[in-house]
């Protein structure tokens, strides 16, 4: 990838999207934790923080904010959520625009959550030798929609949302040895091996991301993903809340070996 830059940081990356930058933070400041991003009407801010702490393998909560507030000191210096992700996606009326920025829209009442990201994981993964295909061709990688389905919380329910990596099948232990000990960015994955069995049923057209296959010596890995907590308010029906773009994410200042 050519635009990420040799020892960046966190503070970079979210410099880079005050300015220009408005692609995936996949592959970006290696060993920085990277979070998903939700904006709530307070109204719905605590019934959404139960989903999410009764479902901490798809949604780790890392921080939650003040209402009006785009601040997150806890998980770096002089953030503003309004302005430092890549792209955000504003749903509003069951449809949902990407854009660059949200200042204008910014609202006195949204809270903020700070959810855990597989992308954290990479750097631990890079250290160890391990191949990482998706990074190489640039992509985040295919996210699915499941069969299983997560604790409801008020009116946020659905299914569990998961990622796939691919990785050689020699990793695979290595794998889920290093991810394991990552709760913040999801922890081991909870699969390996046939979609089938988490009622994916074609794999090569996934709900969100870019469709990867393993090749013959590769094996199939798959996460829980904090797309849930998306799926969750899709099905709470709200009019009106603001996420990260897919692949866009918030990085912050925590160093990843703090996980």
């Amino acid at each position: 990838m050519s635009d990420v830059v040799a020892e960046e940081t966190g503070y970079d990356v979210r410099q880079a999207a005050r300015s220009v930058f408005n692609g995936l933070t996949v592959g970006r400041a290696r060993g920085f934790v990277q979070t998903n991003v939700v904006l709530l009407p307070r109204d719905h801010a605590a019934d959404f923080e139960t989903y999410c702490r009764a479902n901490p393998a798809a949604c780790p909560l890392l921080a939650v904010g003040v209402a009006g507030d785009p601040g997150l000191p806890s998980l770096g210096r002089d953030i503003d959520l309004r302005t430092d992700l890549p792209a955000y996606l504003i749903h509003e009326g069951g449809a949902a625009r990407r854009v660059d920025e949200i200042t204008s829209c910014w609202r006195g009442d949204l809270v903020s959550f700070a959810i855990g990201c597989w992308f954290s994981a990479e750097a631990a993964l890079a250290a160890a030798g391990i191949r990482m295909r998706h990074v190489e061709l640039g992509i985040q990688g295919p996210l699915f929609r499941t069969d299983r389905q997560t604790i409801a919380a008020g009116p946020f329910h659905g299914p569990l949302v998961v990622s796939m990596r691919p990785f050689a099948r020699q990793d695979v232990a290595t794998v889920t040895a290093i991810t394991g000990r990552l709760p913040r960015s999801h922890g081991a994955p909870l699969h390996a091996g046939d979609p089938a069995a988490l009622g994916i049923d074609d794999p090569d057209h996934p709900d969100w991301g870019e469709a990867l296959r393993p090749t013959k010596d590769e094996t199939a890995l798959f996460w829980a993903c904090g797309l849930t907590a998306l799926a969750a308010i899709e099905a709470a029906q709200l009019p009106f809340f603001i996420t990260h773009a897919p692949g866009a994410m918030l990085v912050t200042d925590l160093e990843e070996s703090a996980s």
